[in-house]
């Protein structure tokens, strides 16, 4: 199995999946697999796929599981946790079509149902993408070699880092091997993984908070205007300042920072970036603390976006006694064995609140031509938030 564990999948959507049932339970949505790179899928992909799909039904929480995410994840209702217990992935939730090398992967369901699939449909698609077309990747001494070189540079640049790369990596096996190196190398600047599996296997800190998803489903409930303002509430309600990094660019950073005042500012520990130019980002952080009067110094930035060591030193640098920051560092560390990585992502489309009918969602990234969602709704978007780009 290329998934052995419940556990195998990102903090933040669990951290989700708890808020959706206490304040959500009767939303439906629909998800879709975005094929970015436009990767050729091999004859018999969509076969072999549904057979690893039915594999995750089998998958449960173990009681040593139970009792990992009982004790750590303490911002967790016990309910939830129980919940949890009783949770199996239901396939015929996944719909998969293979048209020549062309794959389309949909999803719907309650969103407290489907919310799970994304991250370890995402890592089963890669990894038997690399396993069907006999992909050679560099043998393990050097993988863990540059992993180790990788970590000793953050050392270096006294920079905290996490591995956020469970979706896009090269296979389960060589994702253990990349966390196993980076707690042995990684001492003074490791602080923790996404994957809540390999939290539990190496005694580190799960590490998310929440995606996209949670302000595109607000949107689509609440409208385009008080979407980032009614989840950033919506948030605050659940988890009362735990998991306190506040996600940007939904809608681009600029509408965000129009909804983020001192309340939430305050209220918050900090932003991700996860998309467009970082220093940029940066600066225009950094004004809006300065607006609001907050010591930009008592806040955190978390860069998670196509980040390599070249690109976390420049923001290190220009960063220095502005912020506290981290990185979030996933495709570089988990699939770079020497091959391309696939270039996907699942997003919501659709959503579908309670007593109200079915509504497109979308997402306008702060790097241009990566907006996503249908052509309409994206112009009604921007011209709702009046975004000109």
């Amino acid at each position: 199995m290329m998934i052995e564990s419940f556990l195998d999948n990102d903090l933040y959507k669990f951290s989700m999946q708890s808020a959706v049932i206490k304040l959500f339970p009767h939303a439906k949505v629909r998800y879709r697999f975005f094929n970015r790179g436009k990767t050729e899928f091999p004859d018999g992909f969509a076969e072999e796929l549904r057979k690893h799909i039915y594999d995750l039904s089998k998958l449960k929480l173990t009681s040593n599981e139970k009792r990992f995410v009982r004790e750590t994840c303490y911002y967790l209702d016990p309910t939830y946790i129980d919940f949890l217990s009783g949770y199996r992935f239901d396939p015929s939730e996944v719909g998969i079509i293979q048209t020549g090398g062309n794959l389309e992967v949909s999803i719907e369901g309650y969103w407290y149902r489907t919310i799970l699939w994304e991250v370890p449909l995402m890592a089963i698609i890669s990894e038997l993408f690399f396993k069907m077309t006999k992909a050679k990747p560099h043998p393990l001494e050097k993988v863990v070699d540059v992993t180790r070189k990788k970590a000793v540079l953050y050392n270096n640049i006294a920079v905290k880092f996490a591995d956020f790369g469970t979706r896009r990596r090269f296979s389960l096996q060589n994702h253990d091997h990349v966390v196993k190196a980076l707690v042995n190398y990684g001492k003074k600047s490791f602080i923790g993984t996404s994957n809540v599996f390999f939290a539990m296997k190496y005694n580190i800190t799960p590490i998310g908070t929440h995606a996209h998803e949670w302000f595109m489903f607000h949107s689509a409930k609440f409208g385009y205007k008080m979407a980032n303002q009614l989840a950033l509430e919506n948030w605050v309600k659940v988890y009362k300042g735990d998991l306190g990094i506040a996600l940007s660019d939904t809608f681009t950073t600029d509408v965000f920072f129009k909804a983020f005042d001192k309340k939430y500012a305050k209220l918050f520990d900090g932003v991700r970036h996860d998309s467009g130019n970082a220093i940029e980002f940066v600066e225009k952080t950094y004004e809006h603390y300065q607006n609001l009067r907050i010591d930009p110094k008592s806040k955190s930035i978390v860069f998670s976006d196509s980040l390599n060591p070249a690109i976390v030193e420049e923001i290190a640098d220009k960063c220095r006694n502005k912020f506290n920051i981290s990185f979030g560092i996933g495709t570089n560390f988990t699939n770079d064995v020497g091959v391309k990585p696939l270039n996907i992502v699942v997003k919501m489309t659709e959503a579908k609140p309670e007593r109200q009918n079915w509504t497109p969602t979308v997402k306008l990234s702060d790097a241009q031509g990566k907006h996503t969602g249908a052509t309409g709704a994206i112009s009604l978007c921007k011209s709702v938030l009046n975004i000109d780009q």
